[in-house]
């Protein structure tokens, strides 16, 4: 056994600036950071459109928008949505005044799925 100790003053120096380390380490320790991130960020994935495409997308909205336009005035007629019960393919519309406005139930017969629209009194 040796009779002499040996010893030194141990000293903490923080690295990260967040917490009273040096400054300069910012930029190396957010380059490492973003080097190991394996998320991608989602905005930056989506894919741009082409003229062609927004016009192909534009002019498919406004045909269904005609579409459901002459529907809507071949069931209802020029004096709008009257109380009743109404079927659109596999949608059952159930159209009753409620204390909150005119309130449509539409219900997808296939799927079983429920939407209320609530039209508010003016």
């Amino acid at each position: 056994m040796s009779p002499f100790i040996h010893a030194q003053a141990l000293v903490y120096k923080p690295v990260n600036p967040a917490f009273g380390g040096d400054t300069f380490n910012y930029q190396w320790l957010l380059s490492s950071a973003e080097a190991q991130n394996k998320q991608k960020d989602k905005t930056t994935e989506t894919k741009q459109q082409t003229d062609l495409e927004r016009f192909k997308a534009n002019l498919n909205a406004q045909l269904l928008s005609q579409i459901s336009s002459s529907l809507y005035k071949q069931q209802f007629g020029t004096d709008g949505i009257k109380q009743g019960s109404y079927t659109f393919g596999s949608y059952s519309v159930d159209v009753y005044p409620s204390s909150d406005g005119l309130t449509l139930n539409i219900l997808d017969t296939n799927t079983g799925e429920q939407t209320q629209v609530i039209i508010p009194n003016q």
